[in-house]
């Protein structure tokens, strides 16, 4: 890494905002190479053994987590009445991660955090069509030329036309349970998966996003878990 102020290395790495960090210092709580620094604006760089209260503090430019959002959890970095996907992140190094794509309140399943800002994009590009893969169980009677529909495109209520998707009917439902379907679409409108099935009077009654391109929900998260990205899956997003 560059030389870069302390103040700035330890903010990124969340250890407090910019005046605070200097009060730290001023009583003494910040180390380089274990002798107490006073000045924040000094530069430092990987080379350095930095301490705050004694305990090492290790500079990362990027992080990646996989993580099985629950409902209930609002897919944003700040909330003032609800629990963020990023307060989910509780071993986090970095202040800045954010979810690459939103999931509405309501719905479970994978998001990636992150603070790369170019493979987010990468990932959320409308010229990128990546694959995104949803479970869904559905109310109402689904048309018997539904899957047809998908693939040719559907038009939404709101008269904005969607790409063409791959439905698959895992089981149809009877009027007391709903159907389970598995979908993929390759954009990212707002309440997508759920306008779509509105537009055939049916009602999304629960949803999950199963991928997103390469990435899959890993099976052995719960709600609410989450890991860091294994450097296979990272280096299949960066391809």
């Amino acid at each position: 890494m560059k030389d870069i102020r302390l103040d700035k290395y330890l903010g990124e790495m969340g250890i407090g905002t910019r005046s605070q960090i200097k009060e730290m210092a001023k009583k003494g709580r910040i180390t380089v190479d274990g002798v107490p620094e006073k000045k924040t604006d000094r530069k430092v760089n990987d080379t350095h053994s930095i301490a705050v209260d004694g305990i090492p503090v290790s500079y990362v430019d990027f992080e990646y987590y996989m993580l099985y959002k629950p409902q209930g959890v609002v897919s944003a970095t700040e909330d003032r009445l609800h629990e963020t996907v990023i307060d989910l992140i509780e071993d986090r190094k970095r202040n800045d991660l954010f979810p690459v794509g939103r999931l509405d309140i309501d719905t479970e399943g994978l998001l990636l955090i992150t603070n790369d800002g170019g493979l987010a994009h990468n990932l959320l590009s409308p010229k990128k069509h990546v694959n995104k893969v949803y479970y869904a169980e559905i109310e109402g009677k689904l048309p018997e030329d539904l899957v047809l529909q998908m693939e040719q495109g559907l038009v939404l209520l709101s008269g904005e036309p969607t790409l063409p998707a791959d439905l698959e009917i895992l089981e149809n439902g009877n009027g007391e349970k709903p159907s389970r379907v598995q979908l993929t679409i390759r954009e990212g409108k707002y309440h997508q998966v759920k306008r779509m099935f509105e537009t055939v009077d049916c009602n999304v009654v629960y949803l999950r996003r199963l991928s997103m391109g390469p990435l899959v929900l890993d099976p052995e998260l719960k709600p609410g878990e989450y890991r860091p990205l294994t450097d296979e899956e990272l280096a299949a997003l960066k391809v």
